[in-house]
């Protein structure tokens, strides 16, 4: 009998001691003693890696890793587009950098529509049209010359090797590459190299993009703006019935912002300023839930997803009626960002019923934002962060591959309203504040993010995602200092989106309960949950208790954190 009682009390205890072992089962992402690079390729993770193992700082790996990314990551990745970044120096000293493209001079506010008005359909999207000024060059340039420490051409020659020697496909990336032929076919007077059929393992080698690159590599800026590949891309958009001139490119310049700062409990939080929404709507989120105790919600839970989606949904409303291209448009930032003004918001937030988005604004919304950004984020050895967002626009931009330059073109002419105050060919109503105007930058949702404690780094986070980019960032945001989750553990979660319109909340496939959806449901909620729905693909860092660095890469994409 005493045998019996000691096997069932030792397996009792197997058994729990089992089940501890399964709960405190975290999941982590890369760990780095010093550094890491987070970044949708794997090569260009390993490539700004490298630079800083060589020595180099963050801001080095940045213009590095966003080369590469150029190579290796077309569908995003580019030299002729642009994007924002926000840094964070050692010294805690922060800062912000626009490079986000800008209309042609030559552009004007009625380009897209017919002689009745109409949107021509298209005209935005693909082709020589779509294009406006790329910014990448001068922004990754304007970032070295700041901060850079290593020799410029050392940071620019990984992806020239990269494009010169080629790399292998991954399934994802050759089969969506391989959905766009007709449209690559479509945008170009010639048979490009990505318009055709791709697979997996297949070597996709780009020789002139390396000497596209060479030519940034021995002249800085001047090897983009001026010269024979501002020749080569004013020449063919010219050809293909464009409006860019030579000087609008000479004349592109990279600016630098003061960052939207603002405070999140005991957090400090930087985030890009306009012409990129993402760090006033973040800080109206944020700040719009913090009055609200989380500790009693579960997270994703059925009240978690009214409170976060009610926030949301009134951010963008004021998103689209207030926000553009400070350059152009005088926008009430301190006051969007008020405590008491957001109070006022939430005034009308209710735990038995939806808002209907009709009742919160009568703003217009803005132009349509594609879901193919990139970001990366970097945290050197020093304790310098640099958080950057870059895109195309939609996924190879307006599909146009410059003839002899082997690059793509962005089309971030849609992200202008196309006609303000009537629905754009995407069904999205545009605004005043975001009309075309010659020299103009477009809104954007772009949110590249640095969270400190106590004077402290504490996260460098960002996503691609369109309009899903600012409620991704926050989402993860809270999902690390409300839940107490990892990094990789918070990017992995379930995510969920409201954007005021179209009023419904998008929900990422198979992540949420039928409990939950059923009792949003009943509460006035429209739901939609479909398969291939993606909502962000998050890169990240976090610090650790330790100063070990947790690097976060999204397992809805190809991403790689890269850390030593």
């Amino acid at each position: 009998m005493m045998k019996k009682i000691i096997l069932l009390f030792s397996l009792s205890l197997f058994m729990i001691t089992c089940q501890s072992k399964k709960e405190d089962k975290k999941i982590i992402g890369e760990i780095g003693e010093k550094a890491m690079v987070v970044s949708a390729k794997i090569e260009a993770s390993q490539v700004g890696a490298a630079i800083l193992k060589k020595g180099g700082n963050a801001y080095d790996a940045m213009v590095a890793t966003h080369l590469a990314l150029a190579v290796v990551y077309p569908v995003a990745g580019n030299i002729a587009g642009g994007g924002f970044m926000v840094y964070r120096n050692n010294d805690g000293t922060k800062g912000a950098l626009d490079f986000r493209e800008k209309a042609p001079s030559k552009a004007h506010r009625d380009m897209y529509l017919d002689k009745d008005g109409n949107i021509i359909d298209r005209k935005s999207v693909l082709g020589a049209n779509a294009v406006a000024i790329p910014g990448s060059v001068a922004g990754i340039y304007e970032v070295y010359q700041k901060f850079g420490s290593l020799p410029f051409k050392d940071l620019v020659q990984p992806a020239i090797d990269l494009a010169r020697n080629g790399f292998n496909m991954t399934k994802q990336q050759a089969e969506r590459i391989s959905q766009y032929t007709e449209m690559f076919n479509k945008a170009n007077n010639y048979k490009t190299q990505f318009a055709r059929k791709w697979n997996e393992g297949e070597l996709m080698v780009q020789e002139e993009l390396a000497q596209t690159l060479e030519r940034i590599r021995d002249q800085g800026p001047d090897g983009f703006y001026k010269g024979k590949t501002a020749n080569l891309l004013v020449d063919y958009v010219t050809e293909l019935g464009g409006i860019i001139l030579k000087e609008d490119l000479e004349n592109y310049k990279a600016v630098w912002r003061k960052p939207i700062a603002f405070k999140y409990k005991n957090y400090d939080i930087t985030s890009m300023t306009l012409p990129a929404s993402g760090g006033i709507c973040l800080g109206q989120i944020l700040k719009s839930i913090e009055p609200y105790d989380l500790k009693g919600i579960e997270h994703n839970s059925t009240k978690y997803i009214q409170l976060v989606t009610e926030a949301s949904r009134r951010s963008y409303a004021d998103r689209a009626h207030f926000l553009g291209d400070i350059d152009f448009v005088d926008v009430p930032i301190d006051s969007l960002t008020d405590a008491t003004y957001l109070k006022e918001r939430m005034s009308t937030f209710s735990w038995d019923k939806a808002t209907p988005s009709s009742e919160v604004s009568h703003g217009k919304i803005l132009g349509y934002e594609s879901d193919e950004t990139t970001h990366y984020s970097i945290v050197d050895s020093y304790g310098n962060a640099v958080s950057v967002t870059t895109t195309l626009n939609l996924r190879y931009g307006s599909k146009v591959v410059v003839k002899g330059g082997g690059f793509i073109l962005n089309n971030e002419m849609d992200d202008f309203s196309s006609k303000p105050g009537t629905p754009n060919i995407f069904g999205l109503l545009g605004s005043k504040a975001n009309a075309i105007a010659p020299n103009k930058r477009m809104l954007s949702s772009m949110t590249p993010t640095i969270v400190e404690e106590n004077g402290k780094l504490k996260m460098v986070l960002g996503s691609p995602g369109g309009s899903t980019i600012i409620t991704t960032v926050a989402q993860n945001i809270l999902n690390v200092l409300d839940f107490n989750m990892g990094m990789q553990e918070s990017v992995k979660s379930g995510r969920f989106h409201h954007q005021w319109l179209p009023d419904q909340i998008k929900l990422e496939p198979n992540k949420f309960d039928a409990t939950t959806k059923k009792e949003l449901k009943a509460f006035g909620y429209k739901i939609l949950e479909k398969e291939s729905l993606i909502i962000g693909r998050l890169d990240a860092i976090l610090v650790l208790p330790d100063g070990r660095l947790e690097g976060a890469a999204d397992p809805r994409g190809d991403d790689t954190a890269v850390g030593f």
